[in-house]
């Protein structure tokens, strides 16, 4: 009995766990012309996964996304919308890649008139990633004297590969379903270890009949070295 509940913990929880090589890159800035109604807005790294140190959506420079455009649409360079910044970190933070449409930003327009532009300055910092399966838990570790600090999670789908064993193929059609969420950050920051149970009715279900998973990039402040552990 012992034996095969063992095999149960191991088919039904799957966490992946990785270190990723010492990051070299240094700070990088992405602008996006506001101009088309499909415009991509993308951030990627390498090596690691995306912080974002700033970012804005409007016009804080008159030079900036100007060529063939008219100077009255230019001339308001102290136009900025509130709360972009956090909705760039709430979507990027913790990813290797990420990419945000501009047309997702003209609603509220901070500055009717002015021709506005994407731009985020983010690098690209070490993590730990854990992805923990529906109906499982995640359990992230740092050693004595280190302390957690989430730099994002999402909740849902992004590919058909990831927790699909002995899924039906209906439900890992749907890989455009990945919700970034703050409660993992919120239960976790500034622990040594945190178990976070993963299901629809702690995250909310961004894709009913979709089988779904949470995906957790995070790092160990502190001295020692970063470790994880799956139960």
């Amino acid at each position: 009995m012992e034996l095969l509940f063992r095999l149960s913990l191991l088919i039904s929880l799957t966490v992946t766990y990785s270190l990723l090589p010492a990051v070299v890159d240094a700070s990088e800035k992405a602008t996006t012309c506001d101009l088309l109604p499909l415009n991509i807005h993308h951030l990627s790294c390498q090596h690691g996964v995306i912080y974002v140190d700033q970012a804005m959506y409007g016009r804080t420079n008159s030079l900036l996304c100007s060529e063939g455009v008219a100077k009255n649409m230019l001339a308001d360079v102290k136009c900025s919308q509130d709360g972009a910044e956090e909705r760039i970190k709430t979507s990027c933070n913790g990813k290797t890649m990420c990419e945000l449409n501009t047309d997702d930003f003209r609603r509220p327009d901070p500055c009717v008139g002015t021709l506005k532009y994407l731009q985020t300055n983010y690098t690209c910092q070490n993590a730990i990633t854990v992805i923990a399966c529906e109906n499982s838990e995640a359990y992230l570790f740092c050693e004595v004297g280190n302390q957690i600090y989430i730099h994002g999670a999402d909740y849902g789908r992004r590919d058909r590969t990831t927790c699909a064993f002995q899924k039906p193929l209906k439900q890992l059609e749907n890989t455009a379903c990945m919700n970034p969420t703050k409660i993992v950050a919120d239960g976790c920051n500034g622990k040594e270890t945190c178990t976070i149970p993963v299901s629809s009715d702690l995250f909310g279900d961004p894709c009913k009949g979709t089988a779904k998973y949470l995906e957790v990039a995070y790092s160990c402040k502190g001295t020692g070295r970063r470790s994880s552990n799956s139960q």
